[in-house]
Formats: C-alpha cells, structure tokens, sequence
C-alpha cells in the first residue's frame, strides 16, 4: 500500500506534520481505505516513505494508539483497531454535554448553539 498518496503529506505552515498523519491516518480509517486489522508500516518505514523524521511518526502512532485508532501488538506490529473509537468516545462526550445542557435549562437548539460557537472557536473538525 503507498502511504505517501494515502496521506497527502504537505508541509501546510501551522500544521504539524505528525498532526497531518495523525488526522489523515483517521480519515482513512473513517473512509474504509484502511479497515480494521490492517497492519501498518513500522514507524521507520513509514517515516522513510513519507520523508519525515522518525520521531515525527513515532508521535503520530503513539497519539493513534492512546485514542484507540491503533493498536501494537508487540514485535508483529501496529495495526488498525478493529472498531471505531470515534463513536464511543463522542457518545459518551454527547451525553455528558446533553446532561450539562438540561442541567441548566437548555433546550436542543440552544444547546446546539453552543457547539456552534465552540467548533468556530476551535476552528472546525
């Protein structure tokens, strides 16, 4: 698999590039391109086929792997988990923003106005 046209990888001033493998790694992901079980390149070989430091990948796998998008599994390897952390992590993350809501007497619509405000503030997802 070429990780390099899976990726994208550019050097965007304000995006760091383990940013840009870690969220082009969950869109692919997300898009099916990768599905679950599939077994990643090493960190050094991705690295060298991206043209980036090692560290700079490291990083990457590592905050894949703490958001449960990956998981290591000793000397076989990195490979995609099999579920989609995503959906726990913002079910979880919507009930405790709809308790929070109805807790001070928020109705649907005006606690969607708040998740407006915030991905504006935050620059979108």
């Amino acid at each position: 698999m070429d990780f390099t046209e899976l990726l994208g990888i550019d050097a965007q001033p304000g995006v760091p590039l383990f940013e840009q493998v870690r969220t082009r790694m969950i869109e692919a992901v997300r898009e099916g391109a990768l599905p679950a079980g599939t077994r990643l390149p090493t960190v050094r070989e991705l690295a060298g086929q991206l043209g980036l430091a090692v560290n700079t990948v490291a990083r990457a796998y590592r905050e894949l792997e703490t958001a449960g998008v990956v998981e290591t599994r000793g000397r076989f390897g990195t490979f995609v988990a099999s579920s989609d952390p995503a959906g726990a992590a913002m079910t979880a993350a919507a009930g405790a923003f709809v308790a929070a809501a109805r807790a001070v007497g928020l109705g649907k619509a005006d606690a969607l106005r708040y998740l407006d405000v915030a991905f504006d503030n935050v620059g979108g997802v």
